[in-house]
């Protein structure tokens, strides 16, 4: 099982591979690539960066702002050992790169893996998907008699939900088969959402001996 820190290192480190970002950036397309469901706060996030500068995965610098905010920013940048680990991380494709944790993070990053490595990870999270699917249906087929309505409609749902993903799986693997870039299908990308004012007051930089406390009581929510 891939606890959730390895998870977020491993979005750090493929962001960072991508260009250096400040706190704020790095942090808006973490919560990008980490979905609704799993809002990262800069309390989660910090320590996680700490934790990555002690290993020289990630470095920082001090950027001098402009004369009109008057505050220094911190850019966090990828070593070179730090893009020799999320090298070795994207090449491991055993059960855990389908997890539902970590599979999205590496699908984002796919890109920069080979054709066989996509395959077997595609191929695993659909075999995965296709049992929990058995299991579901085998569940609700049993529990249909003795569940009200709005327990009988919530199973459904669950099943209907992980066809869909079986579905989509199968596509992309077809895709991938036959050389045809996913992103064909998609249409573009809107306009970014500007920089809420709000969110500029808030650190990007790591306190060193207090980090931020994290809201709420659940890892990762704001």
């Amino acid at each position: 099982m891939v606890r959730r820190g390895e998870t977020t290192e491993l979005a750090v480190l493929g962001l960072l591979d991508e260009s250096p970002m400040h706190g704020y950036e790095l942090r808006k397309r973490l919560n990008l690539m980490l979905g609704w469901g799993r809002v990262l706060s800069y309390g989660s996030l910090y320590p996680t960066l700490k934790k990555m500068l002690r290993a020289s995965l990630i470095e920082e610098e001090v950027v001098t702002p402009p004369p009109a905010t008057r505050r220094q920013r911190i850019v966090y940048r990828l070593t070179d050992t730090g893009r020799e680990e999320f090298a070795r991380l994207m090449a491991e494709v055993g059960p855990h790169a389908w997890e539902d944790d970590s599979f999205g993070v590496r699908f984002a990053f796919f890109s920069r893996t080979d054709l066989e490595s996509r395959l077997r990870v595609l191929e695993g999270r659909r075999t995965r998907l296709e049992e929990r699917l058995a299991r579901v249906q085998s569940d609700l087929d049993r529990t249909r008699a003795e569940a009200d309505r709005y327990a009988s409609e919530l199973q459904r749902h669950g099943v209907e939900s992980v066809e869909r993903e079986v579905r989509w799986l199968s596509d992309l693997i077809t895709a991938e088969r036959n050389g045809t870039a996913p992103g064909d299908r998609a249409g573009p990308s809107g306009p970014q959402d500007p920089q809420d004012p709000q969110d500029q007051n808030e650190p990007d930089q790591i306190q060193p001996d207090h980090p931020m406390p994290v809201s709420g009581r659940r890892e990762g929510s704001e």
